[in-house]
């Protein structure tokens, strides 16, 4: 039986089809949002965080790549993680091989050698697993509560990009800008040193041509939404590869540069049927929460009509759900259109613990090796 499961492997597994970006087999991450479900996690909403360490843990004993981590303030119905690297360092102590990334930190409501900083130290403590992903935020309700301008974001973030590659690649500095100032000099320097070289690999979300080009032309890889269908994903990440080749040499040693990460609500069940009768409601449930002013209309990108959502609309372009076999094919087709090297999994609090958990392994187990080499799908 286990020679036939692996020439199944075998038959199943293909190289990346890169269309330009990075070659290696595709990565696997899950986002963990600490978005608490009322029903089980009441307020204070303080179990939150216990159910999402023991997620993480199975998730590195599945075989999964990377476990990525939502910064969000304020709001209790989205996500409760103010401090990405405080928990990116709690779980390097609870983790041993699971890669550990924020996605994202939003990167205009820090100052940026604090970010570098805190990179460099995560990535110390973690063993050389650190990952981080900045964004220049979506929430305006974040901003406010933190006394920062919104509209200025994406200015004070293009801003703070330079000033921590300049900090990673010099290690010492004379910034004088806008919204930043600061000087290292002489006998100083940027401490500590990352273990990754020439620093952690760098991720940036981007949602506007804006933000894709300028991730491009910096070396960042590229975090895209599980908000886009595959017209919308192709035509973002064609910006980015242009982008990209414009880009100095230095910066393109990000290890990071070229990758494309696509976020994607994923759900696996036994049958088509299973997975929609397990998901439909929660799924309506949580994208819901995109919409409105709480969010700067993030929701007009996936739904026309801003509000009405139907389970089919969002089968047909932002959702991996259903039996393995059909998950397979609509990941492949993904990957034929975009040439993604990573999936980024995203589930919904409202489909429960238990339901995750069982997707989680159907996936590691009959979607995964489907796109894995034959030695580590075996393993």
């Amino acid at each position: 039986m286990r020679t036939l499961g692996l020439l199944r492997q075998r038959s199943l597994w293909e190289p990346a089809s890169t269309n330009g970006m990075r070659s290696h087999p595709m990565e696997f991450g899950v986002l963990f949002t600490s978005h608490p479900n009322p029903a089980t996690e009441p307020y204070p909403h303080r179990d939150v965080h216990a159910r999402v360490t023991s997620e993480v843990l199975e998730a590195e004993r599945l075989g999964y790549d990377i476990a990525w981590i939502a910064e969000h303030h304020f709001s209790t119905t989205y996500g409760i993680m103010p401090d990405c690297f405080a928990y990116m360092a709690y779980l390097a102590a609870k983790t041993s091989r699971i890669k550990i990334g924020s996605a994202v930190i939003t990167l205009p409501l820090y100052e940026p050698i604090r970010v570098v900083e805190n990179t460099a130290f995560v990535d110390i403590l973690s063993g050389g697993r650190v990952m981080l992903g900045i964004g220049s935020g979506y929430r305006p309700y974040e901003f406010v509560g933190l006394g920062k301008d919104f509209d200025a974001r994406r200015d004070v973030q293009e801003e703070a990009v330079d000033w921590i590659l300049e900090a990673f690649h010099r290690r010492r500095w004379t910034h004088q800008g806008t919204h930043f100032k600061g000087v290292v000099e002489g006998e100083y320097e940027m401490l500590p040193v990352p273990i990754q070289e020439p620093h952690p690999p760098l991720f940036m979300a981007g949602g506007t041509d804006r933000s894709i080009a300028y991730c491009g032309r910096h070396g960042f890889g590229l975090m895209l939404s599980t908000l886009g269908g595959h017209d919308t994903l192709e035509k973002q990440i064609a910006i980015y590869r242009d982008s990209l080749r414009e880009a100095p040499e230095k910066l393109r040693q990000n290890p990071g540069a070229g990758c494309v990460d696509i976020a994607r609500w994923v759900y696996v069940a036994e049958t088509d049927a299973e997975a929609r009768a397990d998901t439909e409601t929660g799924i309506i449930k949580h994208i819901s929460h995109f919409g409105g002013s709480g969010t700067a209309g993030y929701l007009g990108s996936v739904s026309e009509k801003k509000g009405e959502l139907r389970y089919e609309d969002l089968l047909a372009t932002t959702l991996l759900h259903g039996s393995p076999e059909t998950v397979v094919a609509k990941l492949r087709e993904l990957r034929a259109r975009t040439g993604l090297t990573s999936l980024l999994l995203h589930y919904p609090p409202y489909y429960g613990r238990e339901k995750t958990l069982k997707s989680l392994r159907l996936f590691a187990e009959r979607v995964m090796p489907a796109f894995r080499p034959p030695s580590r799908a075996a393993a």
